[in-house]
């Protein structure tokens, strides 16, 4: 039985635009549909999370989600909103990608499932890699006139913008490769709908136009907006760059972070693009914040649901425990749960000072730790004072001016942390 694909995405602001009478087609029976994703790094991003939600929707709604992995499109590269042309792959390297992307995709998309509306996934090389130049630009080339072709925002904005370097020919041919691979799934898989982000809307038309003038049938297109923040910067990037959905390019602590720093206005909007609560649950928690803005719940839950279904509830768990730290709610033994990568994130800006490890090995007395041998504080009068006022810490624990630190205080053999008052941190490095 399938749900109303089209109802969903409406009220979670997840529809862009859409062809006459995709809504209708979809209420009738079970389709396929595909999104394509690019895969020049193995990892999708948090700017591929919107397309990911649409298949997962798709497939929760009854119908059959394709992820199409461009391993061709990718040698080329899709000049949609972008200025530049990309770097080449190779074909191992291509693999390698698609592997790593499938298991990411894997925590919204269900592929091992007996039912009908199992998720595939397809690489457009493996039908490209044989095509040859002679055989495509008889077959498909001539089906597309060179007028339409110029006629899609992607080529115009590329043609006539101030860039010398212009279009490539390669790059100019993206939407045809790319129509191509509709009219594959078409074909071959009875793939009806092709879905993606509003930039696409011009490549996805030309397949539809693809699969009427040579297939001799009907495709749909559906797109999703382009994610804004409300202050005008760009979504899904951190200082950092870009935050990916790999634990090991963006930690699952810096990945929670990213959620839990959005504004109310965006979260409000975030939460119902990016999380599978359903439209009571969060207009619940819509009312709910509002009534107490400065408790930052719609932020918090929006946090913990994205981690959960990226990462897992022990990445969160430990994400939240990290950041208490910061907070001042936590202890010694939180401190010491930390893995490296963790702690260093947690930290990440806070001054540090290397010391020999043998002098920790002798014992170290708390006056010299803070100012003299590492210049946290000005001066060992400062230092005195700070102790008296009970407003020295080592690793969360307050320590009077008797106290000596050693080799056991070092959190993974080799950090310790010092604090003055709440917000003072300063990180001791054993080397």
């Amino acid at each position: 039985m399938t749900k109303n694909f089209i109802e969903e995405l409406k009220w979670r602001g997840m529809l862009h635009d859409a062809m006459p009478g995709t809504e209708e087609y979809l209420m009738e029976q079970m389709r396929a549909a595909y999104v394509g994703f690019d895969p020049t790094a193995d990892s999708l991003h948090i700017g591929n999370l919107v397309p990911i939600m649409l298949l997962a929707h798709y497939q929760r709604a009854g119908h059959k989600p394709f992820v199409l992995v461009g391993g061709a499109t990718g040698m080329i590269g899709d000049p949609s909103g972008k200025s530049a042309e990309r770097n080449l792959l190779d074909e191992k390297t291509l693999r390698h990608n698609q592997e790593a992307i499938k298991a990411q995709l894997a925590r919204f998309l269900d592929f091992e499932s007996n039912e009908a509306n199992a998720a595939v996934l397809v690489n457009n090389y493996d039908w490209m890699k044989n095509f040859s130049f002679l055989e495509f630009i008889r077959d498909v080339g001539k089906h597309i006139t060179v007028n339409y072709m110029m006629a899609k925002d992607s080529v115009k904005n590329r043609i006539s913008s101030e860039s010398s370097d212009g279009m490539s020919f390669t790059e100019f041919t993206y939407q045809l490769v790319q129509g191509y691979d509709f009219l594959h799934l078409y074909k071959e898989h009875d793939c009806t709908l092709q879905m993606g982000g509003s930039d696409q809307w011009g490549n996805i038309t030309t397949g539809t136009e693809l699969i009427r003038r040579i297939g001799g049938g009907k495709g749909y297109a559906l797109t999703c907006p382009l994610i804004t923040k409300s202050d005008g910067s760009k979504f899904g990037k951190s200082e950092g760059g870009n935050v990916w959905l790999d634990a090991k390019r963006t930690s699952p602590y810096k990945f929670y972070q990213y959620w839990l720093n959005t504004s109310d206005e965006d979260a409000e909007k975030y939460i119902k693009i990016f999380t599978f609560l359903t439209k009571e649950e969060i207009e619940s928690l819509i009312l709910e914040h509002k009534e107490a803005p400065h408790l930052r719940i719609l932020q918090k839950k929006l946090a913990d649901e994205v981690t959960v279904i990226v990462h897992s509830q022990e990445d969160l768990d430990n994400a939240i425990k990290a950041s208490a730290i910061l907070f001042g709610k936590s202890t010694s033994a939180d401190l010491k749960d930390l893995d490296e990568a963790t702690f260093l994130d947690v930290f990440d800006g806070v001054p540090q000072s290397e010391l020999p490890r043998e002098i920790l090995t002798e014992g170290l007395n708390i006056i010299g730790a803070l100012a003299e041998k590492t210049g946290f504080l000005k001066s060992n009068g400062e230092a005195r004072r700070a102790l008296k006022e009970n407003s020295i810490s080592v690793n969360k624990e307050k320590v009077t001016d008797s106290y000596a630190i050693s080799e056991s205080d070092l959190i993974n053999d080799m950090f310790i942390l010092l604090q003055r008052g709440r917000r003072n941190y300063f990180v001791i490095r054993a080397v």
